[in-house]
């Protein structure tokens, strides 16, 4: 497949959480990319992708009752201007290492800063899918996709108080597969607020388990 070439790419914006980019083609068209990489890291250099921007948890919790609930929670979402039913997620610091490793350090670390649980030796953490793009019409911004099963012994080992900066959460939402597919028919949460994408596909990897 012929692909456009890119003549230059200028800096518009450039923040450490998200910078924009003016990507101008030989053929004299533009495009503009929000992203949280640096210029010369950008995917738009000959489809590169390599590490993930993040790390998005399916977690799947068996609970003091012995029902198997997934972990969601209500996190404010700046752009959407509400809180939004949401699963453990995060950024990949420079200092998590490469590959697997880093994306496993990640989401071990995100789930205890989010949620409180420290995951034992006996529950699993594989790797879904080790790169997808989130919305890749307006930016290159990508995540892991990792699954997790624990058993959550007591509830008060559920915890918000790790958020950090502008992190702003609101309670948990443990759902049975009964209730996931409640909420995968109505297309919103119990507030009739829309769901990311990657609660969806939490959501749908949780009811066909």
């Amino acid at each position: 497949m012929k692909k456009p070439k890119i003549k230059e790419i200028n800096a518009l914006q450039d923040n450490r959480f998200i910078s924009l980019y003016d990507m101008e083609y030989e053929d004299g068209s533009h495009y503009y990319n929000a992203s949280r990489r640096k210029k010369e890291n950008l995917c738009a250099w000959e489809g590169k992708t390599g590490l993930p921007d993040a790390v998005s948890g399916y977690v799947a919790l068996m609970c003091p009752d012995h029902v198997e609930r997934l972990l969601l929670f209500q996190e404010y979402r700046y752009p959407t201007g509400n809180y939004v039913l949401s699963i453990p997620s995060g950024l990949i610091d420079p200092d998590d290492g490469e590959g697997e490793e880093a994306i496993l350090k990640a989401m071990k670390r995100e789930i205890h800063e989010e949620t409180g649980i420290t995951l034992k030796d006996t529950d699993r953490i594989e790797i879904i899918n080790p790169f997808v793009f989130n919305s890749p019409g307006m930016t290159d911004e990508s995540t892991a996709l990792v699954a997790v099963c624990a058993d959550l012994r007591n509830n008060a080992e559920l915890s918000q108080e790790g958020a950090e900066g502008t992190e702003i959460f609101d309670g948990f939402d443990l759902i049975t597969k009964e209730e996931a597919i409640a909420l995968l028919k109505k297309g919103t949460d119990s507030h009739g607020i829309p769901y990311p994408f990657v609660t969806w596909g939490a959501m749908m990897w949780f009811v066909n388990r």
